[in-house]
């Protein structure tokens, strides 16, 4: 569950922009049962007692997954394989050979979930780059600590300049009239946070829109949002390089 930026009309030529975005997950990590997904809805593969986890322990194996760590794709994954997703060998009983993808984390937080007696599981926070697997991740830290585990949880709670606290649910999206719903909507240069503004007067403007070449006291950089003057409206993305 989570934070899903969706984007509708000229919006979805930025959002790649979210798929590359770095994100924030909480997880719940169940020690000592693994499951042929990774998550609460395989079938269980093997149990393991529960070493004592102390807090030396817990952060120990804390550091060995900051930075750059290299992954295994889980099978059951959207991942393709000869034009076919990895899930439909998975769900054939296929299992196919995945090359190690590099991947970031940036940061790691473990914990003892509160009800650790009954539940025998650790909290995660991770923020990561693109492409990291937290199931994959939450197996790998249930390894490390010797007893392997699987997720019960797992909650996107930031992607990009987005987070939990702006989400609307779809119940509450369903419940609104038009005129509220249309009003959750945000502008499209919300998903360009790293790109520099540059405004053009109306006939440079429409130069611009026209894909002609427009020449201003700018300096030369990599990402620059183009708005309109009047009315002021996103008109897409360039790159300045020696004042053009």
């Amino acid at each position: 569950s989570g934070v899903l930026p969706l984007c509708f009309g000229a919006a979805t030529k930025f959002s790649q922009g979210q798929l590359d975005a770095d994100k924030t997950y909480e997880a719940t990590l169940r020690l000592g049962v693994t499951t042929t997904t990774g998550d609460a809805e395989g079938e269980v593969t093997a149990e393991c007692a529960v070493p004592a986890i102390t807090p030396d322990l817990l952060e120990a194996v804390r550091q060995r997954f900051l930075g750059r760590i290299s992954q295994i794709p889980p099978m059951h994954s959207a991942l393709k394989k000869d034009g076919k997703a990895l899930y439909e060998y998975a769900r054939a009983g296929v299992e196919v050979d995945r090359a190690p993808r590099n991947v970031v984390i940036h940061a790691l937080n473990m914990a003892l979930a509160p009800d650790w007696q009954a539940q025998q599981a650790i909290n995660l926070i991770v923020t990561c780059g693109k492409g990291t697997y937290i199931r994959t991740l939450g197996e790998d830290i249930g390894r490390a600590l010797g007893c392997g585990g699987h997720l019960t949880r797992l909650r996107r709670v930031a992607t990009g300049p987005f987070d939990i606290g702006q989400c609307v649910t779809l119940d509450a999206l369903e419940a609104m009239d038009e005129p509220c719903r249309i009003g959750q909507l945000h502008p499209p240069e919300l998903l360009l946070p790293d790109h520099a503004a540059i405004t053009l007067a109306g006939e440079e403007a429409g130069r611009f829109l026209a894909g002609m070449r427009r020449r201003g006291p700018w300096p030369d950089a990599d990402r620059v949002a183009v708005f309109g003057e009047q009315p002021r409206a996103l008109l897409g993305t360039a790159h300045v390089k020696a004042g053009e």
